[in-house]
């Protein structure tokens, strides 16, 4: 679906900047323009190193990738981010995450915890998101649990799925196929 607030991107029309960007994520691990590319498309030098940002990010962080679904999501629901929670939702859960915590995340709840490294995770982004801090004692057990490289990926996935979220929402922009909204606009 092509986003409201943005020209139409003809892939033939690229400038040979443009091409560089969709070549390398397309032939990446993403495979697909779903998400905030064909926004970022319109700088292709901020499209370039977001893109390979994100694919540390998503793909590198560490953490078992239910882990990064669930920040994801997290994320997704403080920031409103439709196409975001649309694009990771079902991610999430096929990674394992219970659909019931899913959707307490969606609505602004705080989930009941089946296991403890997703309420450390959800711990860990709600304080970062709450307070632009962690404390002292969750910042402990993310780095004594996952470790310090780890938490730096969580803390750089938070951030980088943020931006992402931002652009989401400036753009109007939603998922490929996306016909309903898990949140109110």
């Amino acid at each position: 679906m092509q986003p409201s607030r943005l020209p139409a991107f003809d892939p033939n029309q690229a400038s040979p900047e443009q091409r560089a960007v969709l070549d390398e994520i397309l032939s990446g691990p993403r495979g697909n323009l779903n998400g905030p590319f064909l926004g970022w498309i319109h700088h292709p030098e901020l499209a370039q190193h977001a893109q390979r940002l994100g694919a540390v990010c998503r793909y590198r962080t560490g953490l078992p990738l239910r882990l990064s679904e669930l920040a994801i999501l997290v994320t997704a629901a403080r920031w409103r981010s439709q196409a975001e929670w649309y694009i990771h939702h079902p991610i999430a859960l096929e990674a394992g995450l219970p659909a019931e915590t899913a959707e307490s995340i969606r609505t602004g709840r705080v989930p009941v915890f089946e296991q403890d490294d997703d309420a450390l995770v959800h711990a860990f982004a709600s304080e970062l998101y709450d307070q632009r801090r962690v404390s002292d004692a969750t910042y402990g057990k993310a780095v004594e649990r996952f470790g310090l490289a780890a938490t730096v990926g969580l803390t750089g996935l938070l951030g980088y799925y943020a931006m992402v979220a931002m652009t989401l929402n400036v753009f109007g922009m939603r998922g490929d196929g996306q016909t309903a909204l898990p949140f109110e606009e």
